[in-house]
């Protein structure tokens, strides 16, 4: 059998359908969460989201006393957040039942009944929630663990979106570091309307630092192919295409340039995506929501500040926005969604795809269960 025609040859990979434990996955932007509590899904965990002060909590989304989402509760009391079936009211900072409202103040259940809580901080304007198991007042790992070192090391500006879209996470994954498509699925695209594009490329992968990267050793902007025709992606009014590697040409942003990358597309666990162009850098997170469902975060990345970074962001909302973030990976969402997967017969270019189901392998990774979570 063709390696890769069925996934049980990566059996950690083909059991991940709700993704990885243990991990810090971002969700909503933090100022989408206010007085009202707001509902998401991560891993297939159902969470709330509520505003307390200065901070955002996040709680299972479930009573225990008959399975109502504490997401559509009310905020009775200062600190905590009331289920709006029967008034149970639990502590935002601890998930505690504190009050019963109509069982009397002296309801002889409450400090008998909790719901699980979700480590929760900000960073670069989203909410990241911590999806794992933690002992007793263990606290986990740094947020930064699961943010590409440049994000934490470097002063910059940013664009983004969030939003969920169908299919599942490692379809989007696999699209996001597929070696072939963006030269044939993306060449309608506007943001490419500019911009030349190969025919076919040869390529490897190079691991560094939890990272694989596409490398470019042969580029090949058109061909004959026999008995078929002649395929170029060339147009008159396209301009030179830029390098293969962001450094290539000795004009990138200093930032970028001191990554040292020998690709431009690069991957990590537990699902993070890095195109590093000269002069910025776009992001995605392939969170998984569900079987069928994945959170797609988008950020594009300048690092640049005062005026510079102004105009980056006006140029962002004004055209990048829809344009990039919008219409061209529209074009993948349509492809995650229709994808049906396994069986699949590869081809040489899927090496990116194999490269990346065999690194998940012998990683230490926790594969998240798909039975639902109590949460209690």
């Amino acid at each position: 059998m063709q390696e890769g025609a069925d996934w049980h040859t990566w059996p950690t990979y083909d059991a991940a359908e709700f993704g990885f434990r243990d991990h810090w996955y971002p969700t909503i932007w933090a100022h989408q969460v206010g007085e009202k509590p707001v509902p998401v899904t991560v891993c297939g965990e159902k969470i709330v989201l509520v505003r307390d002060g200065d901070v955002v909590r996040g709680l299972h989304d479930r009573c225990p006393h008959r399975g109502v989402p504490l997401s559509l509760g009310r905020r009775q009391f200062p600190g905590t957040i009331s289920c709006p079936y029967h008034g149970w009211t639990y502590g935002l900072s601890d998930g505690a039942l504190r009050a019963v409202i109509t069982d009397g103040p002296d309801s002889p259940i409450c400090g008998r009944v909790s719901v699980a809580t979700y480590p929760v901080v900000e960073r670069m304007g989203l909410l990241f929630v911590w999806i794992g198991t933690l002992a007793e007042g263990e606290e986990p790992p740094p947020v930064e663990r699961d943010i590409p070192a440049e994000l934490n090391d470097n002063a910059f500006v940013l664009g983004g979106r969030t939003e969920i879209r169908k299919g599942n996470w490692r379809f989007a994954a696999e699209n996001g570091f597929d070696e072939g498509h963006a030269k044939y699925l993306h060449n309608t695209a506007l943001w490419r309307l500019f911009k030349v594009m190969p025919t076919w490329n040869l390529t490897r992968i190079v691991e560094r630092d939890g990272w694989l990267i596409r490398v470019q050793d042969e580029v090949h902007w058109d061909a004959e192919f026999p008995g078929v025709g002649r395929f170029t992606n060339k147009r008159w009014w396209k301009r030179a295409p830029l390098p293969d590697r962001p450094g290539k040409n000795g004009d990138a942003n200093p930032v970028i340039a001191a990554l040292d990358l020998p690709g431009f597309v690069s991957i990590r666990l537990p699902g993070i995506l890095r195109v590093a162009y000269p002069q910025f850098i776009h992001y995605e997170w392939y969170v998984p929501v569900d079987a069928d469902h994945v959170r797609y975060v988008q950020l594009m990345v300048r690092f640049e500040t005062g005026a510079k970074a102004l105009a980056f962001k006006a140029r962002y909302l004004a055209a990048i926005r829809w344009l990039f973030h919008g219409q061209f990976t529209a074009q993948d969402a349509w492809m995650v969604d229709v994808m049906d997967s396994p069986p699949e017969r590869l081809y040489r270019p899927d090496l990116s795809l194999t490269a990346w189901r065999r690194h998940v392998e012998k990683s230490d990774v926790v594969v998240q269960p798909t039975a639902p979570r109590r949460g209690h």
